[in-house]
């Protein structure tokens, strides 16, 4: 599974980002992992420097075969708000698969 992490021109995507980030989504998507072949990550700062819960991260997801699902959500940091959104995407792949096991 192949990750890629995008920031906006607000936020300095550096190692140290690229690499939480990772690994909160590996750890997020670990029971579908198996079933996709990329993940992408947005990272937004919504409201630049005026502050507040600015930072929309958003988890896109290609299932191999299928379309691809995201989910985003809002947090005032980057790591809160990756993981948030991430556990959105699980939740609805895992609703989508379990859809196309029945059938």
């Amino acid at each position: 599974m192949q990750i890629q992490i995008n920031t906006d021109h607000h936020l300095h995507g550096d190692a140290r980002t690229v690499e939480v980030c990772e690994q909160i989504v590996r750890e997020a998507l670990a029971p579908v992992a198996k079933r996709l072949t990329r993940i992408e990550v947005h990272l937004k700062d919504e409201r630049g420097p005026k502050g507040g819960e600015d930072i929309r991260a958003t988890v896109e997801a290609r299932p191999e075969g299928l379309r691809p699902y995201a989910a985003h959500h809002d947090a005032a940091d980057i790591p809160v708000a990756v993981k948030a959104a991430a556990k959105k995407l699980r939740q609805r792949l895992e609703t989508e698969f379990d859809k196309l096991a029945d059938h």
